[in-house]
């Protein structure tokens, strides 16, 4: 085997290919990217949940397949000078040159690495900065705890030409809806995929037109989801079980409502959390158009803050995770953010608007628990 290859190409598919394998592998195989020189040059790698895959041009001397060490191959790989790269295939070892830089790298028995699972026909396609808006806005409410797998997941649902994307910890609830091109004008689903892999696939998929899912058929034995676009793919397992019902959280009434410009808010948000611990509650007062953000009691350190804000109802004092808090905000990408509450003792639901006196946008919503505090 031997091609010679420009290094942005190989980096921007050794990166992609990276990301699906395994740190705690079960085999040794596991460890490594399978490099493919035929009409063109095939990288792949899996950690048997997710797979990947990106091919490119390459000016190929000599067809070949080879195993070799994955961390190792993209450390190289992005710390080459921007040269013309040439891979060499010499006995049991893969020598890697660009300009006077020169490396040698162990091959792994290629015989060990298992058969990589086949990409389910096209569900649909959107734009990729859309989806990967909308994924990056719904998991940072999934779950961290492995012990509750479903609640490490993105909840999909297909209903002909709308997904909705939903995700929760337990404490926070996040909701996007977009539209898309189904392939099948009539299709209706629900998957639920992990929320990391997804992350991921989001992340290096900024920048290309369009990226294609494709789920499998629920009557399929494999149940696995695809993406698409621009010579990478990649697959993951969805997991099981049943993510839990959330439409009856969003309520469709508030009795209180505060509008607020978002960067001072985060600002202040950010001020006056440093007195105490991530996880300990930030106690906010929404009253006259004026909200007092607190944090501290007793002997500890403290900080308050005041904002001139937009606010209709009943006045209220509430406590919210900082982070969590900061977290919405961020994700809502809007200059100003609505609170709409229910009560002091019940969820809050932000929203974003481009105005003051605009209306909600309302295809991003997300929920934030309260929580108890001692005054």
């Amino acid at each position: 085997m031997k091609f010679t290859v420009e290094r942005d190409p190989l980096v921007d598919a050794v990166n992609w290919v990276s990301k699906s394998i395994s740190n705690r592998p079960i085999t040794t195989a596991l460890l490594g990217i399978v490099i493919e020189a035929d009409q063109q040059v095939t990288l792949s790698g899996s950690d048997l949940e997710s797979s990947a895959k990106a091919n490119f041009s390459a000016d190929i001397n000599q067809k070949g397949k080879v195993l070799v060490p994955g961390r190792l191959l993209a450390d190289i790989a992005r710390s080459l000078p921007a040269k013309t790269v040439t891979f060499t295939l010499e006995g049991t070892r893969v020598l890697v040159t660009a300009g006077s830089a020169k490396f040698t790298l162990p091959t792994l028995p290629l015989a060990e690495y298992p058969t990589l699972p086949t990409v389910p026909s096209a569900t649909g396609t959107l734009a990729s900065d859309l989806f990967a808006t909308a994924i990056n806005q719904v998991a940072i409410a999934a779950g961290k705890d492995d012990s509750l797998p479903t609640l490490t997941g993105v909840y999909v649902e297909i209903n002909k030409n709308q997904i909705t994307l939903a995700a929760t910890d337990r404490y926070r609830l996040a909701v996007r809806e977009l539209t898309w091109s189904a392939t099948d004008a009539n299709i209706e689903t629900t998957s639920l995929l992990r929320a990391r892999t997804l992350a991921d696939a989001a992340k290096s998929l900024v920048g290309n037109a369009q990226v294609t899912l494709a789920l499998s058929p629920t009557t399929s034995n494999e149940k696995l989801v695809g993406f698409s676009t621009d010579g990478k793919v990649m697959t993951s397992r969805v997991l099981d079980g049943s993510f839990p019902p959330f439409r009856h959280l969003l309520p469709s009434e508030s009795t209180a409502d505060a509008i607020i410009e978002v960067a001072p808010l985060l600002d202040s948000v950010r001020r006056v959390a440093l007195v105490t611990d991530k996880t300990v509650p930030l106690r906010l007062n929404f009253a006259n158009n004026t909200l007092r953000l607190e944090a501290g009691t007793g002997e500890e350190a403290q900080a308050t803050e005041e904002l001139n804000i937009n606010y209709k109802g009943e006045d209220i004092n509430i406590a919210f995770n900082p982070q969590f808090l900061v977290d919405g905000l961020n994700a809502i990408q809007s200059a100003f953010v609505h609170i709409a509450f229910t009560g002091a003792n019940k969820p809050a639901v932000l929203t974003g608007q481009t105005e003051a006196g605009s209306a909600p946008i309302t295809n991003y919503k997300y929920l934030l628990m309260p929580m108890r505090y001692s005054s």
